[in-house]
């Protein structure tokens, strides 16, 4: 039985990760060996793997999908610190309200609240 999957981002720059995923996504630090940083939190979370020919309303497939709570006041927060919005916050038909996000490695992350 899978117990967790995690994502493991290539970068030359682990330090970049401590502003778009700690201090604005609120993930905690879990491990820090210097060569690798671990973000997270202890909440109870499914088990997800997607694979798409394309991310909903023929927009790229983005990386990461990262469900929110309140993804206005995200959207906000990423906004005035500068963040590439690649797609801007859209109630979707399925469902979800979401934007894309280019994170510090260049990764297109998809930020979403199910409505």
């Amino acid at each position: 039985m899978i117990k967790r999957i995690v994502a493991n981002i290539k970068t030359e720059d682990l330090s970049k990760a401590d502003l778009f995923y700690h201090e604005i996504l609120g993930l905690d630090l879990l491990m820090d060996h210097g060569w690798i940083k671990t973000f997270g939190n202890h909440e109870e979370a499914r088990v997800q793997l997607s694979f798409a020919i394309q991310g909903g309303n023929d927009t790229e497939v983005p990386l990461l999908s990262i469900e929110v709570d309140n993804v206005d006041e995200l959207y906000d927060k990423i906004k005035q610190a500068g963040f590439e919005i690649a797609y801007g916050i859209t109630d979707e038909d399925w469902g979800v309200r979401r934007f894309y996000v280019k994170d510090p490695f260049g990764n297109l992350i998809n930020i979403l609240s199910h409505q």
